[in-house]
């Protein structure tokens, strides 16, 4: 009832009835509604204020989880892979159920692929009489057998009639060695391929029987491994030798308590890893010119001196001098310090010089593309870059207002419309599409948007434009470095749990197993079961290096 209608009923009060008393009343009704109107009207403003506070909250914790480069919440949905044939579900028979299971609620068949190594028969007791029997019904059980083995081998001595003797050989995979091949193999296994510290490893082989101390393991880690070094160090030639396109990355690998650096070289055929001190250019040229020593002046060295703006005269002196091949670093400083060549960043200029010189000179074709994700290393000879890591400048702008918020957003949907066309592109090429994608490109690098910094990005974008685009040229390079990524995390994750090395054969090991493993696994071939055929010395299991080769064939 409101206000009116007390005014309204006031009016039509019969006059005894409009006691003092009744006025009273009426008069008190009217203020308080009013003040209830008041006070409503105070609610609603508040509760307008409240809101536009919350979205201004909300905006201003969205910058600041784009500044922090925090990741969003994930929308996790449904997965639209499709299931692989090993893995679909049994149909169930017609005459057991009428109405369809839902997708993936079947089971496959777990025993179809199952070795049986023994078969045990077990009887029904008190069977009662008149029973007829029905044969056998299975019941797949598998289980794993642990236990330590120690074996005591006697070696048959004889004395020769010379009074010299002669001592009964052990058996091939046994000499030098006081544990056996399948216990040095699994040490191996559990440290290089499932990441587990010398320590815990060291605990558990206690546990199991063993008796081995923490020294011999490490030995067991360390040491005598030259077999293995060997291997890997002809993967790297193998890999290049069979490939028209690399990919490369680097992350830090800790050794002795100092910062060191891992590189990656690899593709889907191979996986090279090798730690140093420095993730300079120079530093990846000397691990693409592994196994030589010598710097060489070639027509590609000069031209790279020129295009990194060597001073003339040193253009000039070097083109002159008679000597263009040095065996040795020494060699090569002797001769930058008699021509005067003193300052570092020439002398640095012109190393990698030398270095890209001695590549090309011992094979390395001028048109393998290097795949990276635009670290100033690795931009040498024929360079090309990730299309992910692009995009990552746009993503990680900062945006505060809706205009910046949608001209963001449509600069992305553009990247990855380009990407989508790029993809299609490289399995089937075509001159007009060709045409098509780097118009598109230059239309989105040279648009003027109303965020000043995405323009700023877009520009940098359109410098790169030859190495992003330079899949339109050869379509068999990919368009992301994702497998370098994947396989550099290796690192990633040891570094988490062990921290860094401390002994040079520890990182060397370290570089070396991981460069099997990686490279084994592409060639389908398991790691346990390389490492058996290696430690038993069976070898039936080709090198590395020429499994590449001939899959490369």
């Amino acid at each position: 009832m409101t206000t009116k209608d007390f005014k309204f009923k006031s009016k039509t009060l019969e006059p005894l009835e409009h006691s003092p008393m009744v006025s009273t009343l009426l008069s008190v009704i009217d203020q308080l509604t009013q003040q209830l109107q008041q006070q409503g009207e105070q609610l609603s403003q508040q509760a307008e204020a409240l809101f536009k506070q919350s979205e201004k909250i909300e905006e201003l914790l969205t910058e600041i989880r784009q500044l922090k480069k925090l990741s969003k919440k994930p929308k996790l949905g449904a997965s639209s892979l499709p299931k692989d044939k090993d893995d679909k579900d049994d149909e169930p028979p017609s005459d057991l159920t009428d109405t369809p299971k839902r997708p993936g609620s079947s089971k496959r068949s777990k025993n179809t692929n199952l070795k049986i190594d023994k078969e045990e028969r077990i009887r029904v007791e008190h069977v009662p009489e008149g029973s007829v029997r029905k044969g056998y019904q299975s019941y797949i059980i598998q289980d794993l057998m642990v236990k330590s083995v120690v074996t005591k081998y006697r070696l048959e001595r004889w004395q020769l009639a010379d009074g010299s003797s002669i001592t009964a050989r052990l058996p091939n995979e046994l000499q030098g060695h006081h544990f056996g091949p399948t216990l040095r193999a699994y040490i191996l296994h559990q440290h290089h391929h499932q990441c587990v510290t010398q320590p815990l490893l060291h605990k558990q082989l206690v546990e199991w029987g063993i008796d081995i101390s923490t020294g011999q393991l490490n030995r067991l880690l360390t040491e005598n491994k030259e077999a293995f070094h060997h291997e890997k160090s002809a993967l790297l030639p193998a890999g290049l030798s069979a490939s028209s396109y690399i990919q490369v990355d680097d992350t830090g690998a800790r050794h002795q308590g100092k910062n060191g650096y891992c590189t990656f070289i690899g593709n889907e055929l191979f996986s090279w890893f090798e730690s140093t001190g420095s993730k300079s250019r120079i530093n990846f040229l000397e691990l693409l010119n592994t196994g030589y020593d010598d710097y060489h002046f070639t027509e590609q060295s000069f031209s790279y001196m020129e295009r990194y703006k060597v001073a003339p005269w040193i253009r000039k002196t070097l083109t002159e001098a008679t000597e263009r091949w040095f065996a040795n670093r020494e060699h090569f400083e002797a001769h930058l310090q008699k021509h005067g060549i003193a300052n570092a960043h020439y002398r640095r200029l012109i190393t990698e010089a030398g270095l890209l010189g001695s590549i090309l000179s011992h094979g390395f074709l001028i048109d393998r593309v290097i795949l990276s994700d635009d670290a100033g290393q690795f931009n040498v000879l024929t360079h090309a870059l990730c299309w992910i890591h692009a995009e990552r400048g746009i993503k990680s702008l900062a945006m505060s207002n809706e205009i910046q918020i949608k001209a963001v957003e449509w600069a992305r949907n553009e990247v990855w419309d380009i990407y989508k066309a790029l993809r299609d592109y490289k399995n089937s090429p075509n001159e007009e599409e060709k045409i098509t994608i780097t118009k598109r490109f230059d239309e989105l690098c040279t648009t003027k948007t109303d965020y000043y910094s995405l323009n700023q990005v877009l520009t940098r974008l359109y410098k790169n434009k030859d190495e992003l685009l330079l899949v339109l040229e050869r379509p068999e390079i990919p368009l992301h470095n994702n497998l370098s990524e994947r396989d550099i995390r290796e690192y990633v994750k040891r570094r988490k749990i062990s921290g860094s090395t401390r002994s040079d054969e520890g990182r060397r090991c370290r570089d070396t197993f991981a460069s099997l493993k990686k490279t084994a696994l592409k060639m389908g071939v398991s790691f346990w079961d390389y490492l058996m055929d290696r430690t038993t010395k069976k070898y039936s299991i080709p090198s590395l290096d020429q499994l590449i080769l001939v899959a490369q064939k």
